[in-house]
């Protein structure tokens, strides 16, 4: 959202700062032989900082002639460059911004508009650091090359130690300091903003889906840790002395019990099924008109 606002306006600070530029430099030239004196000398200079082209005309105090002086530097290379960078940038954002708000689902489709974005954006910002740099070094060398004391010494009457001659008026600089300024908020801006478009990648992505090998071994050590805190707290705590432990004892000795009473229960039970002979004869008991039935039968063990 920021790179979404602010990188329009910072763009066109940037190249509107250093593209509508207009330096003003006056000079005035007393000559000794009083043949030429309070002669004033302007010199315009502006945007693409083409020196070598600027001339005036400078007066020569020997005689009634006038010579042309021209400026030392062609500074336009690093100029136009730092304005075509804040141009592209700021048409680039300004369509960024449309996809962002009416195109989301086409920017998202197969993962191409976040790729070409993250790599337009890298571009961009090595562009706007590589510009802000030349022309912060270029606008160091147009303030030496318009240097009153320079340019004076490009007039031949003023190079005469008898003629005297001054600066009535100087260039201000503080419109081209704020473009320096702006482009490198631009390059800090577009920096800023890879990993937030890094982000929207398919390679981001996957990197979250497949962690590390160092991720999956801290995940293993966290549950292992916590797997261990939570049998250590069901372990029974020594704290409770021997009544825990004597309680414990008795009631595996009332299991044990209820298990020998359970296996003298099944035994018997056993014994009744199988058949077995013993000495001793049967009571048999008969009643009128009836079947004879067998009824229970008592074993005298006799000695």
């Amino acid at each position: 959202m920021c790179m979404v606002i602010f990188a329009p306006i910072f763009a066109i600070c940037a190249f509107a700062t250093c593209g509508g530029y207009h330096g003003y430099l006056q000079v005035k030239v007393d000559c000794s032989a009083q043949t030429q004196n309070n002669l004033s000398i302007n010199i315009d200079f502006g945007y693409p900082f083409r020196l070598q082209q600027i001339h005036f005309k400078a007066p020569l105090c020997e005689t009634s002639r006038e010579e042309v002086v021209f400026l030392n530097g062609d500074f336009s290379a690093a100029a136009q460059f730092f304005v075509t960078v804040g141009v592209l940038a700021f048409l680039y954002s300004f369509f960024a911004t449309i996809v962002y708000v009416f195109y989301q689902n086409k920017y998202l489709k197969n993962n191409r508009g976040p790729l070409v974005d993250f790599l337009v954006t890298v571009t961009f910002s090595l562009m706007w650091l590589l510009s802000s740099c030349c022309w912060a070094k270029s606008l160091t060398d147009i303030k030496a090359a318009t240097n009153p004391t320079e340019v004076l010494l490009l007039i031949a009457s003023c190079r005469e130690k008898e003629n005297r001659c001054a600066t009535t008026q100087e260039p201000l600089w503080s419109r081209l300091n704020t473009s320096t300024v702006f482009g490198f908020l631009n390059a800090i801006l577009w920096s800023g903003n890879i990993w937030f478009v890094f982000k929207e990648t398919g390679w981001y992505k996957t990197g979250q889906r497949y962690p590390s090998r160092t991720s999956s071994r801290k995940r293993s050590s966290e549950m292992r840790e916590r797997l261990y805190s939570e049998s250590s707290f069901d372990q029974p705590d020594d704290s409770f002395g021997p009544y825990r432990q004597d309680s414990f004892t008795e009631s595996r000795g009332d299991y044990n019990k209820q298990f020998e009473r359970q296996a003298s229960i099944n035994q018997s039970q056993v014994s009744f099924s199988l058949p077995e002979t013993y000495l001793g004869k049967a009571a048999i008991y008969e009643r009128e008109n009836k079947v004879a039935s067998q009824g229970p039968v008592i074993f005298v063990n006799e000695i």
